[in-house]
């Protein structure tokens, strides 16, 4: 792995870590992080209330490439509900409200960060 290839993957655990964080600060709870599947991979699950929650994290350092909620793209909708509907299979229950939130994290320092929550971030 390259130098550049490691210090993205370090930033994207960094913004997931803290991005758990804030969710659990904001009483959210955090039940899975990284859950593949054979659709993809889920960065966060939690619970919010009564629903379920699937949480795409965005980490950057700086705006040179675009805010990080701006690598999110419609197209993922899709790949979504269908990481969803997987984790959803496991479950006895029916009718589980679900949303799919996004978590963009804006660097500002080694210990700080812009976070911006975006719920429900596929309704459109």
């Amino acid at each position: 792995m390259s130098k550049k290839q490691e210090k993205s993957r370090n930033l994207s655990h960094r913004g997931k870590d803290a991005a758990a964080r804030y969710l659990e600060l904001m009483d959210f709870e955090v039940v899975e992080r990284d859950w593949k599947c054979p659709a993809g991979k889920v960065d966060i699950v939690a619970w919010d209330g009564g629903e379920l929650v699937f949480v795409k994290v965005r980490t950057r350092t700086s705006i040179e490439r675009g805010f990080p909620s701006e690598r999110v793209t419609p197209q993922q909708r899709g790949r979504a509900e269908k990481m969803a509907s997987y984790f959803l299979s496991d479950f006895d229950a029916v009718d589980i409200p679900v949303r799919f939130d996004v978590v963009a994290l804006m660097v500002v320092s080694e210990d700080r960060a812009f976070v911006r929550h975006y719920r429900n971030a596929f309704n459109f």
